[in-house]
């Protein structure tokens, strides 16, 4: 089947008009951030954010047109502004403050893994986790909220590009046991994707909505690093159940995991302990173990802030040589000591999991009929 290029999704695209201006949206300069990869089309419509309410059947008008071109196998629009709407209301703790559809709703848990900076190990410890849980019998999930770098597509393995059934939404791709979605699946390794704010929680939303998800157990999202825009509003419209902090020990990243811890807590979202990663360097041939980043800062600062350590992972080689390869410590070694700590990690998590779970049937409201 022949390829679509980039100039015949524009020239369709261009027969494409915004009634409200008479004018293709094209021609209106609408089209941003376009991305074609082996039949797998995805671009913003930049609206004005007065009008992005009522946009809703342009998108749709748009995203149809592209996938009746031959060669498209999946087409991805989301509108965008350059600033949101003052009459759009503030989203709530726990992902509860939009009144449409719930995200995810076939997902028992979602667990973000995030870091205050980045280059700490978040993504390793991220995909270990997942499949530490997988490994204990759960229906696992992992979602690259890491649009700028998306890398869990290389650590589990995973090539190719995602399929559609019904041309609407489309499969998660699978390895390890787990299912994974990424925007990683649908542009260029090595290519940039130069999104502005809006245009990354949209392309997020979508890979939640328009993904055909099974019943999970639990779902592991590996977020951007850093505290901004995106990993505030992805901690507030994700009905998260709590969030795992990754850290190296040093002090200065410590104040960075802070920084990420405090920014949940502010949105209600329960921090269920920080992991210490590259805690220490055993050498493979003498043994000889040195604290090239410190060590113990994490648990002392759990401890000062009143959570849990959920456990120490070492600084090496050969977590990350089955990361970069596709097979992670956890399916590749799992007798290691390396991979006994991502398990040890994966059965507290999943602990304080089903007491958060508990914890709201509880408090939900319970309606009697009489």
């Amino acid at each position: 089947m022949a390829q679509v290029s980039e100039q015949e999704v524009l020239e369709a695209l261009s027969r494409v008009v915004d009634e409200e201006k008479n004018q293709d949206i094209v021609s209106l300069g609408m089209v941003t951030g376009l991305q074609v990869k082996q039949g797998h089309v995805a671009f913003a419509l930049q609206v004005e954010p007065e009008r992005g309410p009522r946009l809703e059947p342009l998108r749709k008008t748009a995203e149809q047109t592209v996938h009746a071109l031959p060669g498209v196998l999946t087409a991805t629009v989301v509108l965008t502004a350059e600033r949101q709407a003052e009459s759009k209301p503030a989203p709530q703790a726990h992902g509860h403050g939009h009144k449409d559809e719930p995200l995810l709703p076939q997902v028992r848990a979602i667990v973000a893994v995030a870091s205050g900076k980045g280059g700490v190990g978040k993504s390793t410890t991220a995909v270990n986790l997942a499949l530490a849980l997988a490994v204990r019998g759960l229906k696992v999930g992992v979602l690259d909220a890491d649009i700028y770098g998306p890398s869990i597509p290389r650590m589990l393995g995973i090539k190719g590009q995602p399929t559609s059934s019904d041309g609407k939404s489309i499969n998660p791709m699978r390895n390890h046991g787990v299912e994974c979605m990424s925007i990683g699946f649908l542009v260029e390794e090595e290519m940039p994707i130069i999104w502005r704010g809006p245009m990354v929680m949209s392309a997020l939303e979508q890979m939640m909505k328009d993904v055909r998800w099974s019943p999970l157990d639990i779902m592991v999202v590996d977020m951007p690093p850093g505290t901004g825009d995106a990993q505030l509003t992805m901690a507030q419209r994700v009905p998260l159940i709590g969030a795992v902090i990754v850290s190296t020990p040093q002090d200065i990243a410590l104040a960075d995991a802070r920084k990420g811890l405090n920014m949940f807590r502010k949105v209600n979202v329960p921090v269920l302990g920080i992991v210490e990663n590259m805690s220490y360097f055993a050498c493979p041939h003498c043994g000889e173990r040195t604290d090239i980043f410190s060590h113990g800062g994490a648990r002392a600062e759990a401890e000062l802030l009143g959570v849990d350590c959920l456990g120490e992972v070492p600084l090496d080689i050969v977590i990350r040589e089955t990361s970069d390869g596709g097979n992670p410590i956890v399916v590749s070694d799992p007798s290691s000591p390396h991979a006994k700590a991502y398990l040890d990690i994966a059965d507290k998590v999943w602990v304080k999991v089903e007491a958060e779970l508990a914890e709201r049937e509880r408090a939900a409201p319970r309606i009697l009929v009489q």
